[in-house]
Formats: structure tokens, sequence, C-alpha cells
């Protein structure tokens, strides 16, 4: 099924007179997913060759009704960037249902070009269609220019983030 026809598309983005189709991410991607993520000197210290545990990951996020993982893809049909969505209910902010944005990436090949901006407006479209009334994203410290993005989005950083790994 050529991606044209595609009954997963989300929406076309349209950059520089090339048309993007965002998608609900396959199983099959999940390998483009996984160098998207290691395409970049953070990602390649933290990715491995290993599909294994990224295949059961995809099984868990594309089971539950609050993940949405979206592959990007070009007109050849080739995955070129990649966000994970998650909605979550809180009761904080008077029960305010948050959007999570988590793995944002864009390939290599085509940064720059304003795709990433146009995705992330397009998350935020998915946001309100969602009836979330935020969306929040953490960013490494080290990613000055995808820091530079979300400020210029209207993106705040308004607390600090921290981690505790478990093993």
């Amino acid at each position: 099924m050529g991606i044209t026809d595609d009954a997963s598309r989300l929406a076309t983005l349209h950059v520089d007179g090339t048309a993007y189709a965002v998608t609900r991410a396959r199983r099959a991607d999940v390998p483009a997913l996984v160098a998207l993520l290691a395409d970049d000197e953070l990602g390649r210290e933290r990715e491995h060759a290993d599909l294994e545990p990224y295949l059961r990951a995809f099984a868990r996020i594309d089971r539950s009704p609050d993940h949405l993982l979206v592959a990007v893809r070009s007109p050849q049909d080739e995955v070129v960037a990649t966000v994970h969505l998650t909605m979550l209910p809180g009761l904080s902010r008077g029960a305010t249902l948050r959007l999570q944005v988590e793995a944002v990436r864009v390939a290599s090949a085509v940064r720059h070009l304003g795709l990433g901006t146009q995705l992330l407006e397009w998350v935020t479209g998915y946001a309100r269609s969602h009836g979330a009334g935020m969306v929040q994203l953490t960013t490494d410290r080290s990613r000055a220019g995808a820091r530079r993005v979300y400020e210029r989005l209207g993106y705040v950083a308004s607390h600090d983030g921290m981690k505790l790994h478990l093993g």
C-alpha cells in the first residue's frame, strides 16, 4: 500500500514543496525509528542494535489508547521524523489533561528545513483536538538547537526535570 492511500495517515505537512505524511507508526517502522533515535551524538551513546526491546516497547505503546507513536514519511515512504505522544490525565491544575511529547527526532538529511517546526505545530493541534490543556516536553540540555525551536514555538522552561536511572 502506498503512503498516499495509507489509512494510518493523520495529516500532511508541506515543507519546501514536499509533502510529508504524518502517520501512526507500524511495527515494521521500528528499525527506522531506532535509527532516528540514534542519529545524533546522544542517541549513538544511548541506543543499541538489538531490536527486541524496542519491539516489546512498541507493542506496549501501540496497545495503549493514551499513546501515539508517530512516523513522518517522505514521498518515498521513508521514515524521516518521529515523535511519541502520551495523554496524561491528572488532578493538578484543575484536572488539566496534558500531552507529553517525547523522542522528537528529524533525520539529519532533512533537518533545518522546517519539518520539525511543522511537526510540533501539528502536535499542538493534536493536543487541542484531544482536549489537552497543556503540552509539555523535556529536552536534553545539550540540544541547544532543539531548545531554540521549542522556545520559538512558545514553550517555556518553567520547571527543572529530574531523572533517576534504575538500571
